[in-house]
């Protein structure tokens, strides 16, 4: 009855572990790809909330710290000005930062597939 048993479960576990190999290059290319293009457009949403980019641009004639006079405003306008400037230099790095990731996805598995060749033909 044990032999039985371990023959019936290790054919079904072969089996499943092969059919996961044969579907993992499907899953990679599909939903893991979506799956990763949602995570970093979360990721690009809490970036720009975390550098308040939006408030700033959306606040970029508005006087600091209520000053009315014509000074004042002006001060706030250029330190918006250079709050946004470098604000949005970050983001561009973090923009960058995330679609390096998403080619690195989607070139791993082409990489992987040529070096596997190329140490079959360096025999």
């Amino acid at each position: 009855m044990l032999n039985n048993n371990f023959a019936l479960y290790g054919v079904k576990i072969l089996g499943e572990l092969g059919r996961d190999i044969l579907m993992f290059p499907v899953w990679w290319y599909t939903r893991g790809l979506l799956q990763l293009v949602e995570s970093q457009m979360q990721f690009l949403k809490n970036r720009e909330k975390a550098l308040a980019l939006s408030v700033w641009v959306k606040n970029i004639f508005r006087p600091m710290f209520g000053q009315t006079d014509w000074q004042g405003k002006l001060i706030s306008l250029g330190m918006r000005i250079i709050q946004i400037i470098f604000r949005s230099l970050i983001m561009l790095f973090w923009l960058l930062a995330a679609a390096l990731v998403l080619v690195c996805w989607v070139a791993l598995p082409l990489f992987v597939i040529y070096e596997i060749y190329f140490q079959i033909d360096a025999r």
